[in-house]
């Protein structure tokens, strides 16, 4: 999937991820979370599981040869929906990029991949206080429909 940024005119590729990309998609993983220190071998683990996962997509946007976004899906069983639903796990545009079209693109498509796999619907959970994360969302279609409970198992 090919679409133009809005900002610079060049096309950006929405694609799969690659196991090379990692060392390109930990920098935007950085921008997602400033203040979490990430675990390089934990993460490198969960990457190339995601990537071998028949159950997950992993998409990158890029600029040529330079990653510029980041995106996860995951599908999941339902028993509420009595279907599958497909979970945006992951999603970071370089923020320098933002507000060019990329998040959209990565978005759009991970929607028509949960499409593909006959998803009922697409979910995600964004953080209270990414306040312009929930107005993106908003626009392209997303409800706020529930809150998310987690708990920290030790």
């Amino acid at each position: 999937m090919t679409v133009r940024n809005t900002q610079t005119g060049s096309n950006i590729t929405i694609r799969p991820t690659r196991p090379e990309d990692f060392d390109h998609v930990l920098p935007l993983l950085h921008q997602l979370w400033p203040a979490k220190p990430l675990d390089l071998g934990a993460a490198r683990a969960i990457f190339d599981r995601g990537l071998a996962s028949e159950n997950r997509a992993y998409l990158c946007a890029g600029d040529g040869d330079e990653i510029i976004g980041f995106g996860t899906l995951i599908i999941r069983d339902c028993l509420w929906l009595q279907g599958d639903v497909g979970y945006i796990c992951d999603l970071v545009v370089d923020q320098e990029r933002r507000g060019t079209g990329v998040g959209t693109a990565l978005v759009e498509k991970m929607i028509e991949i949960a499409r593909l796999r006959g998803c009922l619907r697409v979910e995600l959970d964004s953080g209270f206080h990414r306040t312009e994360a929930h107005r993106f969302y908003e626009r392209r279609g997303f409800a706020k429909r529930a809150f998310l409970f987690s708990r920290v198992l030790e």
